[in-house]
Formats: structure tokens, C-alpha cells, sequence
């Protein structure tokens, strides 16, 4: 019999492994995947941003449900902690723009193979690979361990004290992540939120999906972008942009994604309102364009005037929205022509019809309903013995390593154990 079963070796599980190891207890971790940290290894395009070093109450702003929840979690294993756990681990992260947190070979699996060879390394802790969990083992309101299916195929009980759930959400399935913890949750008494992509592309709709389909490759720096829902500015962000063939995606789109996704469901109008030009006001937009003009040749273009303002694919697709031809002398570029360019290029309207699946989001929001778990030991109210660490909860925060640092915060407080 063990001391606890961890489902799931991923980022919040091995760490909910090592602690409870650390703190003597007999560890299983189950895992279906041949190997541990499936989406470790692929977060951050392979890179994997393990955290971001904000203070606090700014971190927290970044998470974008049931913060309040969380924070003890974070209490426990913080954004300033990370550093100096992996540094002992033998993987030293650097900064980079944003406050963002790396490990310095660039390398993702460096940070999962640190996290497993530190919880076996802790103490009495087994790892078994290609195990698939069915469900848990519940006698009069306490868990007493999880019902599997071997290698081979044979279903068996293994007996355990306490279980922790973290099985992740159902972003990026191929990485094991396929929802099975919502339905063990589910069975045994816990709500659980509706569950819908997160930190995920968006999709434009009605003419803007054949402009953005010309401008697949397309990556845009320092726009501000607005979220608008029925008319109403809910969300404000800034930074980078990406076309892609998959839609609308980059940093700004990911941020703004929770909330698009949300009113998408509820049947909203939703749109994407894009200034290009966000260090500019629109008079002195209008004086950048008049010099661009000026240092242009009597027979100059209106196609050369907007290859200095824009990137060469865009070009083509805003001369269409403005009415401009492109083999105009810009001599003959009408005011009313310069307003209707200005006006584009500083709220850039894109209807967003829908969003991408679940297997391109990066996390997954919805899940394990906080109202039915302690924030401060992260064990179930309903069923003793039961826990829950990382996406399996109600919790999901912004791109830029505050996800991967929600897993570690849980894991750490869920492998403390405490009644």
C-alpha cells in the first residue's frame, strides 16, 4: 500500500511527487505516457517558460480565475523560489523580455527530466509509465486508491492512503491530456466547470477571413489590440501578432482569447480592433505620411508610399480596404484617401467568428470547481484523502510562464498532504 497515488507526471504531479517523498512518504506516481512531462517538453516551442518574475500581487492579476484560490498555493512555492530549485537541480533559467524564465540550454525536456530524477531522487518514489488510471477507489466519503489497466491489460486496485489528481485539461491531448480527471472528479461529486480552450487562436470571420488568410506569415511587433464584445472594449494588450494558417495567433491574440472564447460561446459579437501604429497619434500619423511623401520622386507611387508604412504582404489588402490603387502617383492621393489610410491603419477592425480546438490551445480553462476544494491544502471537500493540483482545477493563467507556474505551486502545496 502507498502513501499516496499521484495521476499524472507532469509538471504539478512530479512536483506533488517529489514533496511528498521529501516528507517520507511512499510514492506512486501513474502516469498513461511513455515518458514523464509530455507538455513539458513541448511548452514554449520546446523552450519551456517555467515561470515569470513579477511580484506577487502582479502575478496574481495574470491569472485569470479564482485567483483569490490560488494565491495561497503560490504562498507556498513562489515565482521567486523557481529559480533557485532548478539551479539546485542542475538547470539554471535566465530572463528574458516580458520577465519571462528559461532554462538556459533553450532546451524543454532539461526541466522535465530534472523534475522526475528529482522526485525519485527524494525518497520512495516509483514511476510507472504506460498505465492508464480508470477510476478511483471511493469507501464511505475517502478515497483508498485508483483502479488501473496494466501493460498487458489487466484491470487491478492499487490501495493508497490519499490520491492527488493531476492529470492536466484537455489542451493538447497527444500529450496525454484528455480530460480523465474531470470525470473521476465528476463521479465521485465534484462540479465541474465547463471546460473550453484557453491561450488559443482565434479565427476571423466574414471578409476579414479572406485578408487574413493573404497574410499567413505575417508577424507584427508593438500593436495594441483591443478586445470588443457587443461594442464594448472588455480588454486592452500589447505586443506581438502572428498570421497564421491556423488564424489569428501571437502573443496579444492568445491574451485576449479567454474572454473572445467565453462571449463566442455565449452567442456575442466579438471583434479584434488593431492599431499598427501605437505609438502614433493620428496627427502624427498623418505628418509621418506627409514626409514619407515628401521624400518620395515627383513620380512616386501610392504602392512605394505603403511599403514604407506597412509590411510588404499587407500592402496589397489595406490598398483594397482604403481604395487606393497601388500605381497611383501619390501626387493624386486624395485627404479623403489619406483619412480613410490613417483610420485603418490605427483601428484595424477584424470580426472574430470563432476559435481553434483544444488540441492548439496552450491550457485549458474550466475545470475542477475551487468551491469544492480547500484552497489551502488543495484536498477535495467532498472525499477525504482526495487532491487536486494544476489545469484539472479551475485555474488558468496568461501566456508567459504563469501556467507552468500554477502546475509547480499546486503540486507543491497538494504533496504536502495536510488534513
Amino acid at each position: 500500500m502507498y502513501d499516496v497515488i499521484v495521476i499524472g507526471a507532469g509538471a504539478a504531479g512530479m512536483m506533488a511527487a517529489g514533496v511528498a517523498a521529501r516528507a517520507g512518504r511512499r510514492v506512486l506516481v501513474v502516469e498513461k505516457m511513455e515518458k514523464t512531462g509530455r507538455k513539458i517538453r513541448i511548452s514554449g516551442k520546446g523552450r519551456c517558460n517555467v515561470t515569470n518574475t513579477k511580484p506577487r500581487e502582479e502575478f496574481l492579476e495574470h491569472v485569470r480565475a479564482n485567483a483569490a484560490f490560488f494565491e495561497p498555493s503560490l504562498r507556498s512555492f513562489d515565482n521567486r523560489a523557481v529559480p533557485s530549485f532548478f539551479r539546485k537541480l542542475g538547470v539554471k533559467l535566465v530572463e528574458e523580455r516580458g520577465d519571462r524564465l528559461y532554462p538556459e540550454s533553450g532546451k524543454a525536456w532539461d526541466v522535465a527530466d530534472a523534475l522526475a530524477d528529482w522526485a525519485k531522487d527524494e525518497g520512495d518514489c516509483e514511476i510507472m509509465l504506460n498505465t492508464r488510471v480508470v477510476g478511483l477507489v471511493v469507501v464511505a466519503g475517502r478515497v483508498r486508491g485508483v483502479r488501473i489497466v496494466t501493460k498487458k491489460g489487466y484491470p487491478r486496485n492499487i490501495e493508497a492512503a490519499n490520491v492527488i489528481i493531476a492529470t492536466g485539461g484537455v489542451s493538447y491531448p497527444l500529450t496525454g491530456s484528455t480530460g480523465d480527471g474531470y470525470l473521476w472528479a465528476h463521479d465521485a461529486g465534484h462540479r465541474i466547470e465547463e471546460v473550453r480552450p484557453a491561450l488559443v487562436p482565434l479565427v476571423a470571420g466574414g471578409d476579414a477571413a479572406a485578408v487574413v488568410q493573404k497574410l499567413v506569415g505575417v508577424h507584427l511587433k508593438n500593436v495594441a489590440v483591443q478586445l470588443v464584445v457587443d461594442d464594448e472594449v472588455v480588454q486592452e494588450e500589447f505586443g506581438e501578432m502572428d498570421f497564421t494558417g491556423r488564424g489569428l495567433d501571437g502573443a496579444v491574440v492568445l491574451r485576449v482569447s479567454r474572454r473572445a472564447v467565453d462571449a463566442l460561446i455565449d452567442g456575442r459579437t466579438v471583434e479584434l480592433v488593431i492599431d499598427l501604429k501605437s505609438a502614433l497619434t493620428p496627427e502624427m500619423l498623418a505628418e509621418r505620411i506627409e514626409r514619407e511623401i515628401a521624400d518620395l520622386p515627383e513620380d512616386g507611387t501610392c504602392g512605394e508610399l505603403m511599403r514604407k508604412l506597412l509590411p510588404r504582404p499587407m500592402v496589397e489588402p489595406f490598398a483594397e480596404m482604403t481604395g487606393i490603387r497601388l500605381r497611383d502617383y501619390v501626387s493624386r492621393l486624395t485627404d479623403e484617401q489619406r483619412g480613410r489610410l490613417i483610420a485603418l491603419l490605427k483601428e484595424w477592425r477584424l470580426p472574430v467568428a470563432d476559435y481553434r480546438p483544444f488540441e492548439e490551445a496552450i491550457v485549458t480553462a474550466g475545470g475542477v470547481s475551487c468551491e469544492d476544494v480547500d484552497p489551502e491544502t488543495l484536498q477535495s471537500r467532498r472525499v477525504r484523502g482526495l487532491y487536486f493540483a494544476g489545469e484539472v482545477l479551475d485555474i488558468d493563467g496568461d501566456t508567459g510562464g504563469y501556467n507552468i507556474q500554477i502546475a509547480l505551486s499546486t503540486g507543491s502545496l497538494a504533496g504536502r498532504l495536510k488534513e
